[in-house]
């Protein structure tokens, strides 16, 4: 693979790779070197693709969109989760302009008719004790062999050319959501983004089994606060934010 399907990024700073273990890893030291916020790794495939809780993301060679952008936005640290809100509503955006109904599962899961397209995860880069920087990885199942249908199955995901019926470039969509991230960027710590995420929400106002670190518990998802935390009413009647965690629709399960 030559990267000959990419479309034009313009003035944005880029580096593409036919093989690489993990984006993630790449657009991280390019940080800590100094890359400017924008600056976009690609891959064709990822042999040690990673998504949330150290879960591992692969796919077939050529049949996903695999980037990770640097980004540096001027927030506190206690508001990063507003990146990947900002991340999942592009992506949303993006799926919305094909013609598709995309869904945002909190925190990172981009859904269509239910089932995961995509996966986003946004992880802060350090200097030291000072914030340089986030990673924002994407992961989107494009073409219909990304996953055997054994793991489609098993982690109820799909494909954005299953969900369109027609094949789906990826440089076209690429095009697109770059544009969708650099236009939310400088508004993300505005209320737009909370509102915007809510529209494509399938979480609030559902039943929901969470499990954060050794502790499990249920309760409604009743909001997001303003730093992006999901807000959880337990049985007994408190409300509890969620910065991280592993969230299970209970009518889905």
């Amino acid at each position: 693979m030559t990267g000959d399907w990419l479309p034009d990024l313009g003035g944005r700073p880029c580096r593409y790779f036919a093989q690489v273990p993990s984006t993630q890893d790449i657009a991280r030291a390019w940080a800590l070197e100094g890359a400017a916020t924008g600056a976009t790794v690609i891959a064709d495939e990822q042999t040690a693709g990673r998504g949330r809780l150290g879960r591992t993301w692969l796919a077939a060679p050529g049949s996903s969109l695999l980037l990770s952008i640097v980004l540096r936005p001027a927030l506190p640290p206690e508001e990063l989760g507003r990146v990947t809100l900002l991340g999942a509503v592009a992506l949303a955006e993006t799926l919305a302009g094909l013609g598709l109904q995309p869904g945002i599962k909190w925190p990172n899961d981009v859904q269509l008719a239910g089932r995961k397209v995509a996966g986003i995860l946004a992880e802060a880069v350090w200097a030291g004790d000072r914030l340089s920087a986030v990673a924002l990885g994407i992961g989107v199942n494009v073409r219909r062999d990304a996953l055997p249908p054994e793991a489609l199955e098993a982690y109820r995901a799909t494909t954005v050319e299953a969900a369109l019926g027609r094949p789906c470039p990826r440089g076209v969509l690429l095009g697109d959501l770059l544009a969708h991230l650099d236009a939310w960027m400088p508004r993300v710590r505005e209320p737009i983004l909370l509102e915007t995420w809510t529209q494509y929400n399938v979480t609030l106002g559902r039943r929901v089994d969470v499990a954060a670190g050794h502790e499990r518990f249920s309760g409604l998802a009743e909001a997001l606060d303003d730093r992006g935390a999901l807000l959880v009413r337990q049985d007994d009647g408190s409300l509890r934010p969620l910065l991280a965690g592993e969230v299970t629709i209970l009518d889905e399960a």
